[in-house]
């Protein structure tokens, strides 16, 4: 086990039946010595820097149905909505009164907001604040429509992969979605010019050791900028209601690996991880992670982007509690920075 976490740390690459092999025989020890490594590696890079990115929560209609997802299609019981141009541009307002400079503009793969809808909302927002970066998180597209919205000021663009076998992509989504157009999009994003961030559930249905060795291995060979790991956490409305979720000591240990594999990459400590444990976010960041997403969405919709049951959304998930946030992180020794938090090049 040491052997392969020197190789790993040396070579930023294992063999798949290597990396199966470092999940199947972890230990605490093992977990902490990879959390110190991955610790190391990230102060290497970006110091004691935590980054923000104010996330805006637009629509939660979503065309697909996808079988772990609470705003799916199929889901009769969730409470739409759909915020407005003025609205979007309400929270950036505030976002950047208290310090912001990121925006994230997530939402379900919504037929309402048309390409040239999300374009018309990135020119604003680049128009009047030329010192943020705009991030999108708005699943599938032709590769001409994120070409649009680069060319209108989007720096940035999330779309996990969710799970890099093929066979596995297919149980947890309908038949016409598919791994290999998630990938044409990924790669289309980085041959644009996108920061662009992939990532995948830890502990979705039927997930083995050796799809989540697959996962590292697409990360390792694609190189993102970000990546976002989250644990799984069933939604009581979706098809995958009575499944285990994903947990907190997989997730960590994944976050060590991820940030060895990637030393300068951007790491979220996300949502999920705050929901499944009290202290979720803080043990993130410890264990190699670098970027928290309070909440800039309405008060009043908070509650309804729910992807999956009990979603944290108070305390350090609203931004009004943004001070808390900082507090929390001066606590376990880190410093929450108001910069655009972007991507730097590999300290070796």
């Amino acid at each position: 086990m040491l052997s392969l976490i020197e190789k790993l740390e040396k070579e930023r690459s294992l063999l798949e039946s290597e990396y199966v092999y470092l999940l199947e025989n972890r230990t605490p020890e093992i977990s902490e010595l990879l959390l110190k490594k991955a610790t190391e590696a990230r102060k290497r890079n970006y110091g004691i820097d935590i980054y923000v990115r104010g996330l805006i929560e637009f629509t939660n209609y979503c065309k697909n149905n996808c079988y772990y997802c609470g705003i799916r299609a199929g889901n009769k019981k969730a409470e739409r909505y759909r915020l407005s141009e003025e609205e979007i541009l309400s929270c950036c307002e505030y976002g950047y009164k208290i310090g912001m400079r990121t925006f994230v503009l997530q939402g379900g793969e919504d037929v309402y907001f048309t390409a040239e809808r999300i374009e018309n909302i990135i020119r604003q927002i680049k128009n009047t604040y030329p010192d943020c970066a705009v991030t999108l998180s708005f699943g599938e597209h032709p590769k001409e429509t994120y070409q649009k919205w680069f060319d209108a000021g989007a720096d940035r663009y999330l779309l996990r992969h969710e799970t890099a076998d093929d066979k596995h992509y297919a149980l947890l989504h309908p038949s016409n979605l598919t791994l290999e157009n998630r990938k044409k999009c990924l790669y289309d994003l980085k041959e644009i010019g996108y920061q662009v961030g992939c990532g995948f559930m830890v502990g979705s249905p039927f997930q083995t050791n050796f799809h989540l060795a697959r996962d590292l291995k697409f990360i390792e060979e694609f190189k993102p900028q970000m990546v976002g790991i989250g644990p799984f956490i069933p939604h009581c409305d979706t098809p995958f209601s009575k499944e285990k979720g994903g947990s907190l000591e997989m997730t960590l240990f994944l976050l060590s690996v991820v940030r060895l594999i990637l030393p300068n990459v951007l790491l979220p400590a996300t949502t999920a991880l705050g929901t499944i444990s009290e202290n979720g976010r803080e043990k993130g960041i410890l264990a190699g992670a670098n970027v928290c997403m309070p909440n800039l969405s309405p008060k009043e919709v908070r509650h309804k982007y729910m992807l999956y049951n009990n979603k944290k959304s108070t305390g350090a998930e609203s931004a009004d509690e943004f001070q808390y946030l900082k507090e929390r992180m001066e606590k376990i020794g880190y410093h929450v920075t108001v910069s655009r938090g972007d991507f730097k090049p590999d300290i070796l």
